[in-house]
């Protein structure tokens, strides 16, 4: 059962990792939506939705909402740099420091945006995340 549980805090980001490598290894994936958006816009909001599943999976290993949003900045950030020098390698693109900081910022706010999401909810008391709990 202890598997299960950690396949299930893992295996959204892991995923999510697995898809940035995908898309990060084509020239350009989505050229419909690159000409349309920043590209910083991009990177940012790649990177908070990798924090979010991060910190989630950190909290989930019993880490503190600070220590969750810490390592799930930290580690999308890391990400977020091996990315840049893995598109290095890939014909038509190219690593940029910018675009590490955009993986960076998005990171830390989408992983400061899970710990508030989570102080919240706790300051609510246990019942508040489940909603059917003052129906048994």
């Amino acid at each position: 059962m202890r598997l299960m549980r950690r396949l299930a805090l893992w295996l959204p980001a892991g995923v999510y990792m697995l898809l940035i490598f995908h898309f990060s290894s084509q020239t350009d994936p989505f050229p419909s939506v690159t000409d349309a958006v920043w590209d910083k816009a991009l990177h940012f909001s790649e990177y908070a939705g990798l924090a979010l599943l991060l910190g989630r999976a950190f909290s989930g290993e019993g880490c503190s909402a600070r220590t969750a949003l810490v390592l799930g900045a930290l580690t999308a950030s890391l990400y977020g740099l091996t990315d840049e020098t893995h598109q290095s390698l890939v014909e038509g693109r190219q690593a940029d420091v910018r675009d590490w900081l955009g993986d960076t910022v998005g990171g830390t706010s989408g992983a400061a945006l899970y710990a508030a999401a989570k102080r919240v909810r706790s300051s609510r008391g246990p019942s508040a995340s489940r909603p059917d709990a003052s129906a048994r």
